[in-house]
């Protein structure tokens, strides 16, 4: 065999909070210093911020080392257009999702769907099909498409994590 094959399975979620300078290029190094560390990102988020040329990044990924998660931030911290970079506590932070979900549901299921979800109905088409919106943790979005069933979903887009500290 040429080759170690490599079977790490990263099970603990972990956001790192980056701001950086708004300027191309900027993700896709990111991205690539992540890829070289062995890391697979899970999610990522952006936006401006109020401070004119300042981009906000909220990247999400599976590792169960402290060590590594430490490493990886400080290697971002690293690059010239980071300002700071820094893995965020879960405990100290809020971390919400958005999913739009569009699924088959008469009336008394989708009222069952209202009544135990905060949700906004996006479209109802021919009183069977609905596309609706839900956000907030990821066990509320989960719970959410669990409630639905699987048989009955018919597509979903979820945003991914953003996180700001508490």
């Amino acid at each position: 065999m040429r080759g170690k094959m490599v079977n790490e399975t990263h099970t603990k979620r972990r956001a790192i909070l980056i701001f950086t300078l708004n300027r191309s290029g900027v993700l896709n190094k990111i991205a690539s210093l992540i890829r070289r560390k062995m890391r697979n990102v899970d999610t990522i988020t952006a936006c401006a911020t109020q401070q004119p040329g300042i981009s906000r990044m909220t990247i999400t990924l599976r590792e169960d080392s402290d060590d590594k998660m430490l490493q990886v931030a400080k290697q971002i911290e690293k690059l010239t257009e980071v300002i700071s970079a820094k893995e965020l506590d879960i405990d100290q932070s809020f971390w919400r999702e958005v999913a739009i979900v569009k699924f088959e549901a008469d009336g008394a299921h989708l009222e069952q769907l209202r009544k135990n979800h905060a949700l906004e109905i996006l479209v109802r088409q021919n009183n069977e099909v609905c596309v609706a919106q839900v956000a907030g943790t990821s066990q509320v979005v989960d719970s959410f498409m669990q409630e639905i069933g699987k048989e009955k979903i018919i597509e979903v887009a979820r945003s991914g994590f953003t996180a700001m500290e508490k």
